[in-house]
């Protein structure tokens, strides 16, 4: 791998809150840049809720200038209503950054708890202990923002074959 500096944006979906983490990567040294939530108005009618999703999202794009992104996939275990909601959520989560000229990334809940604890059913407290770990300096104040710094990191372990399929 190079020793060129990659910026990588991780995005957890969800139309109350989406969690954002952004790292860089030179080599295989990651380094926590910032991390936050995205919280559209509850009150707003579905479409200006994901306009200020995408808003968001692009004003982080446009501060913090990523070179990548990447996207959990979101499992839901709720009805079907809500889960149509979170996937259009996860649409303008997948959108936005492509949008903005930026390869997305796509992983599982499962590849994301793998790529961080080594478990694939690890629970938050493991995932949110081993981006503490991972990233010492990492200042992350809900589960959402943790979440997205573990798809930054997934992305960053894996980013590699995503590139080979790009090109292939």
């Amino acid at each position: 791998m190079s020793n060129s500096t990659i910026r990588i944006l991780g995005i957890d979906p969800g139309l109350r809150n989406t969690g954002w983490g952004i790292i860089e990567q030179t080599g295989n040294r990651l380094t926590y840049v910032a991390s936050g939530v995205v919280k559209p108005p509850i009150k707003d009618e579905l479409p200006e809720r994901l306009l200020a999703l995408y808003n968001g999202i692009k004003d982080l794009i446009a501060e913090h200038r990523p070179d990548e992104a990447a996207v959990e996939e979101t499992f839901v275990n709720a009805g079907p209503r809500s889960a149509l909601l979170l996937g259009q959520a996860r649409g303008v989560c997948l959108m936005t950054p492509a949008s903005c000229g930026l390869r997305v990334g796509e992983y599982s809940a499962n590849k994301v708890k793998k790529s961080v604890v080594g478990a694939g059913h690890a629970d938050k407290d493991q995932v949110q202990m081993m981006i503490k770990i991972l990233l010492p300096t990492a200042n992350f104040k809900s589960a959402d923002a943790a979440d997205a710094l573990a798809i930054a990191i997934t992305h960053a372990h894996h980013r590699g074959t995503l590139n080979q399929r790009a090109s292939a």
